[in-house]
């Protein structure tokens, strides 16, 4: 059973889509993310893109630790449902579901408001290069001055290729997990 872990909604279940490939980001890979992203003041107040959602797990944990905004995208129906359902269950504030594939939001246009914190939990077998051009797309337009971007993939894989404008600063194992953090470059420095 998924849970939140920390936050207003601490302890509260959430749906995992049925039927579908998605692979839930777990309770213990979720607080030492989280307990890594709050000690950096990366949720608190963020607005946070989390692509691939599954069950929304990690952007509602963000909404549940005090993220003002978190947009959920997964393309498949029942993820999205699920999102939805765990959203409205949960009843945090600021929280939307898009029901689209990712390269197709990201070649949307942002809008006024960047990112300052994106989790991308792709499905493990998503190949590098479709990754990469996901990083790319994400880091050419929908980040702020220094949000931070998470990348979650297999242990047994390699480091994801990171684009231009994002800087890797650390890496963190979790059993079969792997988490990859980089950092676009704050307002005040060079891009």
């Amino acid at each position: 059973m998924t849970r939140i872990v920390a936050g207003t909604a601490k302890g509260r279940s959430l749906q995992v889509p049925r039927g579908s490939a998605t692979r839930p980001t777990s309770d213990r890979v979720r607080e030492a993310l989280f307990s890594r992203l709050e000690h950096d003041s990366a949720v608190r107040g963020a607005h946070v893109l989390d692509l691939f959602a599954g069950s929304g797990a990690l952007g509602l944990e963000a909404a549940s630790r005090g993220a003002q905004r978190v947009v959920l995208v997964d393309s498949s129906p029942a993820a999205a449902a699920a999102c939805r359902r765990n959203a409205a269950a949960l009843g945090l504030p600021g929280v939307e579901v898009r029901a689209q594939a990712v390269a197709g939001f990201l070649a949307g246009t942002p809008g006024e408001d960047l990112f300052d914190l994106a989790l991308v939990d792709p499905p493990y077998d998503l190949a590098e290069d479709a990754l990469a051009a996901v990083l790319r797309d994400l880091a050419e337009r929908w980040l702020a001055p220094g949000a931070v971007v998470v990348v979650e993939r297999s242990a047994r894989g390699s480091e994801p290729s990171w684009p231009a404008g994002l800087d890797r600063y650390a890496e963190r194992r979790y059993g079969e997990t792997r988490l990859w953090f980089a950092e676009t470059p704050a307002a005040d420095e060079p891009a």
